[in-house]
């Protein structure tokens, strides 16, 4: 088939991969504009954009999907299927309409489950033990197309949401590919989701990424991992804002009120509503992350200071 490709972040090149390497047509890449990044705010090209120009593919930068320019040449490239991985911005109706076989989303979650912008990172947050990926027809609807196929992944209990969406950013590009070979020989069956399991992901603030030092152990080790790597989780010592790392519950610990801190030799503890977790990796703004025992050797914290 003749296929344009709309996506933007790191998670698309998995994908972006497969179909180069499929036997179908890539004509051009739909990309979110060139952003501001770095020290300097100099414009970057998306990871999606940067992979067609690398390959001399046609990218196409457009504000917006419903800008008449963006619509015309879409028409003129005439693609049979628009795959889609992480693309960032709402498909108006006209542009759903023009691919003969419309639009095909590879979502990270098992539909309905978890639709929305962030449902890696929710289905850590909330403790999930497996997900996985779903191949669907886009539609103007949130997530809400029929599926044409899924993958399952086990959770692991360490894994941060970079983690999860790195391993299914490969295995969906597999479906994905699946999905557009199946269309192309006629044998592709899309399923409606069910009107039960309909979960929201709505993408993570800044706000949702502060640690609660009152919630259970359990529940403050998922928020960091959910937050992990963006936005991530933070919290604050004598009014300064520190980013965290993963960290881990400790069995048989001393007893520490939430947020508390005890620098151990080989550990530093942070008190939960229930037992403590040792601190991970710990970065103060402007600085290199460091091992929590490092950071507090150098901060030369005193008994009884606390995580706000």
């Amino acid at each position: 088939m003749r296929l344009i490709f709309a996506g933007t972040p790191a998670v698309a090149v998995p994908s972006l991969d497969a179909i180069a390497a499929s036997g179908h047509e890539l004509l051009a890449v739909v990309t979110r504009p060139d952003a501001p990044a770095g020290r300097g705010r100099k414009l970057v090209r998306s990871p999606a954009g940067a992979w067609a120009d690398e390959r001399g593919i046609e990218v196409l930068t457009p504000q917006r999907p419903r800008e008449p320019e963006f619509l015309e040449r879409l028409r003129a490239l005439a693609p049979d299927c628009v795959p889609v991985v992480a693309y960032g911005a709402l498909v108006p109706p006209a542009a759903l309409e023009i691919p003969k076989r419309g639009w095909v989303n590879l979502h990270f979650s098992l539909l309905p489950a978890w639709r929305g912008a962030a449902p890696v990172q929710h289905a850590v947050l909330h403790g999930d033990e497996v997900t996985g990926a779903s191949v669907f027809e886009l539609e103007e609807g949130l997530d809400t197309g029929p599926v044409y196929g899924t993958l399952t992944d086990e959770i692991r209990p360490g894994d941060t949401s970079g983690d999860l969406l790195e391993r299914l950013a490969v295995s969906g590009a597999e479906l994905l590919v699946a999905v557009l070979d199946a269309m192309d020989a006629g044998t592709a069956r899309a399923h409606p989701q069910p009107a039960d399991g309909v979960s929201l992901a709505p993408k993570l603030t800044v706000e949702d990424a502060q640690v609660r030092w009152d919630d259970p152990a359990f529940a403050v080790d998922r928020r960091i991992r959910a937050c992990t790597p963006a936005p991530g989780a933070w919290t604050t010592l004598r009014g300064d804002r520190l980013k965290l790392g993963p960290v881990h519950p400790v069995a048989n610990a001393p007893t520490l009120a939430p947020g508390e801190l005890r620098v151990e030799r080989t550990q530093v503890l942070a008190g939960t509503a229930t037992t403590p977790v040792a601190l991970g990796e710990v970065r103060a703004a402007g600085k290199r992350a460091m091992a929590a025992v490092d950071w507090a050797r150098g901060l030369r914290l005193t008994a009884g200071e606390s995580f706000a």
